[in-house]
């Protein structure tokens, strides 16, 4: 009897796991106490915590600011006294200003092929550095075959030091790689200082990757200010470095 029970445990122990040495077995325990005290503390551990810890430092890196950005410390010290004195203005409050711009990207294919969408999010993403917001139609036009509600663009709206980096890496990198480029209209002024420049293929910010684009996609973009009128705030975006025609 004794030895059957013993051929039994033999035969266990080789089709089971295979035995540790005291050593593992002590290795083992001390692990499996170390994510009991981990769990018990709401510790991650493996890859979630690696995850995590990138997610953290993604985060942080896009609101921490060691500075202000260049072109912003260049409006504060030079520009804004520079349009003060042209218009002979008594209060600097009454310096315009930029305030925001709004990136938008149509997408009327998009209602035939929905794949657009994800590309066009990534594409604005990467060149504006913030998450873009998909549009939607606000009603339905039945000669386009568009469906009210339907995602039909994305847009980014860029405030502060974001906003100053954009504008800078536009007239510094993006404007210049347009093929036969003699500068922007002038003329492109709602009336009250704002100004709208249109981009035909995104392919000349340097963000994006030529041999990743699906379709050559165009953006209007529109730069807000708090300019009186055209003359001021074409003055303004003259002064920051926008390279408008003669």
């Amino acid at each position: 009897m004794a030895a059957d029970k013993d051929a039994e445990k033999d035969d266990k122990a080789k089709a089971g796991k295979p035995e540790l040495t005291p050593e593992q077995e002590a290795e083992a325990a001390a692990k499996k106490a170390a994510r009991a005290e981990a769990k018990a503390k709401g510790v991650k551990t493996g890859r979630a915590k690696a995850g995590a810890g990138a997610a953290k430092e993604v985060a942080t890196e896009r609101v921490k600011r060691e500075s202000n950005s260049r072109l912003r410390k260049l409006y504060d010290a030079e520009i804004r006294a520079k349009l003060i004195s042209e218009f002979g203005l008594k209060n600097a409050m009454e310096a315009p200003r930029l305030t925001k711009i709004t990136i938008n990207m149509g997408l009327g294919e998009a209602v035939s092929n929905p794949k657009l969408l994800d590309s066009a999010v990534e594409e604005l993403g990467s060149i504006t550095g913030q998450r873009p917001v998909v549009t939607k139609a606000k009603k339905s036009i039945a000669v386009f075959k568009l469906r009210a509600g339907q995602k039909i663009g994305v847009m980014v709206t860029l405030r502060r030091d974001q906003m100053f980096e954009f504008f800078d890496r536009l007239v510094s990198f993006a404007l210049p790689r347009v093929r036969d480029f003699k500068g922007v209209s002038p003329k492109a002024f709602d009336g009250r200082g704002n100004y709208t420049l249109g981009i035909r293929e995104e392919i000349i910010f340097p963000e994006i990757n030529y041999e990743r684009i699906d379709k050559p996609k165009g953006m209007n973009i529109t730069f807000n200010t708090t300019a009186a009128d055209d003359d001021q705030g074409r003055a303004l975006l003259r002064h920051l470095g926008m390279p408008f025609r003669n």
